[in-house]
């Protein structure tokens, strides 16, 4: 249901009870008006007469001449008078107002409504001859009810009118501003394709100018977000192919070679035993040699694997895979001092949440190394249980380098990564850090 529509609804729902209200108090106002009248006129017909009457010892006149001249009085236009005779015979004097016209002549409900039972007035009045003459007064009350219904009709003209104005000036009021929501809405079509770029222009309507500005700044964020996703993307997609570069020259140089030269050496120690021309220690120098190229074999093989995985954080935990790393670093880099702290609890995580875990840690301890300049270095790890926000892990990651600077944070792969794993998770990253200051790195994981 349009909005337009909603409001047209409601404005007629108020005209229709305004206009019951207004009915039921002019038809009872109405009621009470031709009541009044009518005792009114009642009261001074008799007041009139009697007084006429009480004049006839001293002029003398005929009841008949004087009454119809009476009778001719707007005043006594609700009435019908007549005289009853002491002989019986009844005088009836019509007004000649009294006639109304058919064409307005209110409609029978309306009469029904507003007139009440009026009973008969019969006053005994003596006349200047002496007899006593009974006046019959009844009311009338149609010309004072055509009057009564001509004002409502004006009244409900006047409601129609104002109901109609109404309209016209809500519709008129409100057109500038559907025409604004007519085109937010068009541009939210628009950016629901993809397409961030969109901008809402400025409405001179405040609140609809907020809404626009807000939703500019969204699709500012979202076309930023967007951007930076995509040369993530391609970031990790050149990260993938130098990784598959890097392994593929490895396995070229590294265990290709040594096959080979395994192949050569035990081709040549089965030609001397079977020639019997080698010795002993030619076959043991070969033997050596095979060896020593397993051991090298072996030893690029495992670092190869934990490149690709660590073995030892689904074998041994989270804990144990922390510290191993800590000391592998720890080896490799004399000078950094690296301190964890790591319950027993993080063993029992769900795996996608360690790995996720290990490779942050990994990417801040290689930023670390990289770029810190740091001679401390500190990671914690814990498990936070609270009533509102239910259990969640931490971790906090905090040295004492050279930081760095916001617009490296906004850009840097490394950091944008680590956001995108914490966020897969549920989590949040933070990252504080000033030059020269250090850095420290917390993320907060919910748990199940």
């Amino acid at each position: 249901m349009s909005l337009r529509y909603q409001i047209n609804i409601r404005i007629l729902i108020s005209s229709l009870c305004a206009l019951m209200l207004g009915g039921s108090i002019a038809i009872w106002q109405a009621r009470d008006a031709v009541n009044k009248e009518v005792e009114s006129s009642i009261n001074l017909a008799v007041q009139l007469i009697t007084f006429g009457f009480s004049q006839a010892s001293q002029t003398p006149f005929n009841e008949t001449d004087w009454l119809p001249k009476f009778n001719s009085l707007n005043q006594t236009r609700h009435l019908s008078i007549q005289l009853k005779e002491p002989s019986g015979q009844i005088i009836s004097f019509a007004h000649k107002n009294q006639q109304t016209n058919n064409d307005e002549k209110p409609p029978q409900w309306f009469i029904n409504r507003v007139a009440v039972h009026y009973p008969k007035v019969e006053h005994q009045i003596t006349s200047f001859n002496g007899e006593q003459i009974t006046l019959i007064i009844q009311a009338n009350p149609l010309d004072e009810i055509t009057e009564v219904w001509q004002e409502s009709i004006a009244f409900f003209s006047s409601l129609f009118m104002l109901t109609l104005f109404t309209f016209l000036a809500v519709n008129l009021a409100f057109n500038k501003a559907l025409k604004s929501i007519a085109v937010i809405v068009n541009a939210l079509k628009v950016i629901e394709t993809g397409r961030y770029q969109q901008k809402l222009p400025n409405f001179s309507i405040q609140e609809y100018d907020n809404i626009a500005k807000a939703i500019n700044h969204m699709t500012g964020e979202l076309d930023k977000s967007q951007q930076e996703n995509r040369a993530l993307t391609q970031h990790t997609l050149e990260i993938q192919e130098d990784e598959r570069q890097r392994l593929s020259q490895e396995l070229h140089d590294e265990l290709g070679q040594s096959l080979t030269a395994i192949k050569v050496m035990a081709v040549t120690a089965g030609r001397s035993q079977a020639g019997a021309v080698g010795t002993r220690a030619d076959i043991k120098q070969a033997t050596d040699s095979i060896i020593n190229v397993c051991d090298h074999l072996m030893t690029v093989v495992r670092s190869m694997m934990h490149q690709l995985h660590p073995l030892v954080l689904t074998e041994l935990g989270l804990k144990a895979t922390m510290e191993d790393l800590l000391n592998h670093w720890s080896i490799r880099n004399p000078e950094l001092k690296l301190t964890i702290t790591c319950p027993d609890e993080v063993d029992y995580l769900e795996q996608k949440i360690t790995i996720q875990i290990f490779r942050v840690v990994q990417e801040c301890l290689t930023n670390i190394v990289r770029h810190a300049q740091a001679k401390q270095a500190a990671i914690s790890l814990e498990i936070e249980h609270q009533a509102k926000t239910g259990t969640a892990l931490r971790l906090q990651v905090t040295d004492d380098g050279q930081g760095c600077a916001v617009d490296k944070i906004k850009t840097g792969f490394g950091l944008l990564g680590m956001r995108e794993r914490i966020n897969s998770l549920g989590g949040e990253l933070i990252i504080q850090t000033r030059p020269h200051q250090g850095m420290s790195i917390i993320a907060t994981i919910p748990l199940p």
